[in-house]
């Protein structure tokens, strides 16, 4: 789970980043699952577009790994009136920035990049704190996420005819 303030710092990343490039017509950051963290999308529905990204990032990542070009980087989509550029941030989010057809793209790359660094470095740590909060301790009543171990009761062998005797059996 991500705080408020780290939420609120993702938020003032993508704020500075359209600051950045002017260009920037929206930015979001989103979990790879699709799920919405932070967004500056003007005009546009945040959790359509955090879905979408999910969509294409599943199917940028198979491309990567079938032609054994490592793991997922970026994915660029130019259209006929703008660009949209997702970039990892972290391990468990992506950044996904869009941009007038008139951008530099090279400006756009570069400022992408490191605010997707950036925004993974928070995201990341958040949930660092949040995983071992969670093992430090729970709250009374808390339910852990993993099953307690198993323990197997041994076995008594079963009795047949042969074993059993009776007291009429001398």
């Amino acid at each position: 789970m991500v705080s408020e303030e780290d939420l609120q710092a993702v938020l003032d990343e993508l704020h500075r980043l359209r600051n950045r490039v002017p260009q920037l017509t929206g930015a979001l950051a989103a979990g790879v699952d699709g799920l919405v963290v932070a967004h500056d999308t003007p005009g546009v529905d945040p959790e359509g577009l955090a879905a979408l990204t999910a969509a294409a990032l599943g199917v940028a990542v198979r491309v990567a790994e079938a032609t054994a070009n490592g793991g997922f980087r970026e994915l660029t989509v130019r259209g006929e009136r703008g660009y949209v550029a997702t970039y990892a941030a972290g391990r468990t989010a992506v950044l996904t920035l869009l941009a007038q057809d008139r951008v530099n793209v090279g400006r756009l790359h570069l400022e992408g990049r490191r605010s997707g660094a950036r925004i993974g470095e928070l995201l990341d740590a958040a949930e660092a704190a949040a995983r071992k909060a969670r093992r430090a301790g729970r709250p009374l009543g808390a339910v852990s996420a993993t099953p307690p171990p198993r323990t197997r009761t041994p076995r008594t062998p079963r009795a047949t005819s042969a074993d059993t005797h009776t007291a009429t059996d001398s």
